[in-house]
């Protein structure tokens, strides 16, 4: 299987991931504006379900390294599926609970809140678990990157009119979003084994643990996002009759949006051979910083906001930028 050779290629995964994990939820934007984010998400999990069976029938199927993509689900045991299935379901219930913050709150808030809170969640648990990199750099990048999302939830406190209405909610589910996305990451690295150009009998590579993280997403969506459809967060409930009404256009957006958000996750989990769990999870989830740009600057989040806030937004920026270096350089020190 396709693997890397050195910790600069690793960054490099790690930036696209973050690129891809921070714009994905721009498809959820472009959907046509009656479609149900509940209704938006059922594609979402196809495309994240396709892209990785791709990429394991392809880079994971070829090259002298490691154990092939079939080859390594076969022997895979039940601790090591069972691990990376749940950590797909716990993932699940984080995403739906995001999508529903954004839908209400908008990318400007919900990443920073919800994905901040699970970076500094997941840098913490997955170094326990591996530690790699230096403590000081690494602790330090995560109390930048907190310090960034009380920054950000106060700006968005500011905003007057409909949206103060709706705060309290788009905060609250930011919040849970993140308690449970801080969590998921371990779960897959644990049926991994951690050297990918030495396997071991049970665990998995990176390939098949992208995969079957993405069943479980799937399958696990089959109850979560039904509950949301019959009792959603804002709005009437929703019936499966309107998925089908939706057109192919409408459809192919949702899957964009996995299949992006997949991309992200498989560049990440094959940086962590590199880089180290801790490392590679906390530089992906600096996609809350490219959300929140598009957020502020193209989706124009924050144009109703008083003046004064546009500093708390600045310092926000700054804040994650500084963090996100010092978690890069927290390897290589």
């Amino acid at each position: 299987m396709f693997l890397l050779q050195t910790y600069s290629q690793a960054v490099i995964f790690t930036i696209i991931t973050m690129f891809c994990w921070g714009s994905w939820a721009n498809t959820q934007k472009l959907a046509k504006k009656d479609w149900r984010f509940e209704l938006f998400y059922w594609d979402y999990t196809i495309g994240v379900l396709l892209l990785s069976l791709i990429l394991g029938l392809t880079l994971g199927s070829h090259g002298s390294e490691g154990r092939p993509f079939l080859a390594d689900l076969e022997q895979a045991s039940r601790s090591s599926v069972l691990s990376a299935l749940l950590g797909g379901a716990i993932f699940n219930a984080a995403n739906i609970l995001l999508v529903a913050a954004i839908d209400i709150a908008g990318m400007a808030v919900a990443f920073p809140v919800g994905i901040g809170l699970a970076l500094v969640l997941g840098v913490a648990g997955n170094y326990l678990e591996h530690p790699v990199g230096n403590v000081p750099l690494l602790g330090g990048g995560v109390l930048l990157v907190v310090l960034a999302i009380v920054l950000d939830a106060l700006a968005y406190r500011k905003i007057p009119g409909p949206a103060a209405g709706v705060s309290t909610k788009g905060l609250v589910l930011s919040v849970a979003c993140g308690l449970l996305m801080g969590f998921f990451y371990r779960f897959v690295a644990a049926a991994m084994f951690p050297d990918f150009t030495r396997p071991e009998p049970g665990k998995v590579g990176p390939y098949a643990a992208v995969f079957i993280f993405a069943v479980g997403i799937f399958v696990s969506n089959l109850l979560l996002n039904s509950l949301v459809m019959k009792k959603p967060f804002r709005g009437g409930p929703v019936t499966y009759a309107e998925y089908f009404h939706g057109g192919f256009g409408t459809h192919l957006t949702g899957i964009l949006g996995g299949i992006i958000w997949g991309v992200g996750m498989s560049f990440n989990i094959i940086a962590s051979g590199r880089a180290g769990f801790a490392i590679s999870y906390g530089l992906g989830q600096g996609a809350t910083m490219v959300a929140a740009f598009w957020g502020v600057f193209i989706w124009r989040e924050f144009r109703t906001a008083p003046s004064g806030t546009s500093r708390l937004i600045a310092a926000m920026f700054i804040c994650f930028l500084v963090g996100l270096s010092l978690i890069i350089f927290a390897r290589t020190s």
